[in-house]
C-alpha cells in the first residue's frame, strides 16, 4: 500500500506539477485531441525531425507510467481484481487525469494519452498475473 501511495504521488506530480514535461498553465486556453491515434501517428511520422527521445517520452513514457497502476492494483485489493476491472479502472483513472488537465489548463487533454495509459495498466496488470503465476509455480 505504501509503495502504490508512493507511486500515485509521483503520478501526479509529473502529470500536474512538472514543468519539465511541459505543465505550465496557459490562460484562457484550452488544448485538446479527440481524434484517436492522430499524436501517436504524429510522433511516430516525425520521429527524425523530433528525436528518439521525445518520441520515446510520449509513447512509451504514457504506457511505463500506467503499468504500476495495473500491477498494484490486483495486488492490492481484497478481491483480486480482475483484468477487465483493472483496465477499467486504468481507463476511468485516465480519463480523471486527462479532464483535470483540460480544466486546469495544464498540459492537454488528448484521447491518445487515455489510449496509452490504458495500454500501460493492462500490461501491468498481464505482468502481475505472470508474477503470480511463477510464484505460485515455485511455491508447489
Amino acid at each position: 500500500m505504501i509503495t502504490f501511495a508512493l507511486y500515485l504521488i509521483a503520478l501526479v506530480y509529473f502529470l500536474f506539477f512538472s514543468e519539465s514535461y511541459g505543465r505550465t498553465v496557459v490562460a484562457n486556453t484550452y488544448h485538446y485531441n479527440l481524434i484517436p491515434f492522430k499524436e501517436i501517428r504524429r510522433f511516430w511520422d516525425n520521429r527524425a525531425l523530433l528525436g528518439a527521445q521525445v518520441v520515446f517520452t510520449n509513447l512509451f513514457g504514457n504506457v511505463i507510467a500506467f503499468m504500476p497502476f495495473g500491477f498494484f492494483l490486483p495486488l492490492i485489493t481484497k478481491r483480486r481484481s480482475g483484468f477487465g476491472n483493472t483496465v477499467l479502472l486504468a481507463f476511468c483513472s485516465s480519463l480523471l487525469v486527462e479532464l483535470i488537465q483540460l480544466l486546469c489548463r495544464v498540459g492537454a487533454f488528448d484521447v491518445d494519452d487515455m489510449i496509452l495509459n490504458t495500454l500501460g495498466g493492462a500490461l501491468g496488470c498481464i505482468l502481475y498475473y505472470i508474477c503470480h503465476w511463477i510464484r505460485r509455480a515455485v511455491r508447489e
